[in-house]
């Protein structure tokens, strides 16, 4: 018997550049109702750059200001309401193709969420006609229940000034 093997995957150019997100939307294997971790209005930036580095970040929308200058200086409250409200990481990707599906892997070297330094983020990659970028990733609610979230998230190229 075989083990799969990944074969050398998709061109990487093709990623290349500064995406906006569209929408980040999780379905539940369990049939319950679709959720949008930032709201349905989140914005976020994922970038590729030609020597194989990425960055990528999601905000709720209309996050407030904070009271003082400086996160240091603010209230508990408002800088722990200014972590949950962002997500953001960044390091090393290439692409593969595993299983029949294109990934793109992103090796973390730098995140708000210390956790997820020195992990490989593995997102399914599909290019749409329209122009869009879905990354794509699923795994297991965290409450032992055995549902399945289905995280998608649709990216938008910037177009040139």
């Amino acid at each position: 018997m075989r083990a799969s093997v990944p074969s050398a995957g998709p061109d990487p150019a093709r990623l290349l550049g500064t995406w906006h997100l569209v929408r980040w939307e999780i379905a539940y294997s369990d049939g319950r109702a679709s959720t949008y971790p930032f709201g349905p209005d989140a914005s976020g930036m994922i970038q590729y750059t030609s020597d194989g580095s990425m960055s990528a970040c999601i905000a709720r929308a209309h996050r407030p200001a904070l009271s003082g200058a400086s996160t240091r200086s603010v209230p508990e409250a408002e800088r722990l309401a200014a972590f949950e409200s962002y997500f953001q990481y960044a390091g090393r990707f290439h692409t593969r193709t595993e299983h029949g599906r294109d990934q793109v892997v992103h090796s973390v070297s730098h995140a708000l969420n210390p956790n997820f330094v020195g992990s490989e983020q593995v997102r399914n990659m599909d290019f749409s006609a329209d122009g869009t970028l879905t990354l794509s990733a699923s795994d297991d609610l965290p409450d032992g229940s055995g549902v399945v979230r289905h995280h998608r998230l649709i990216w938008r190229r910037k177009a040139a000034s």
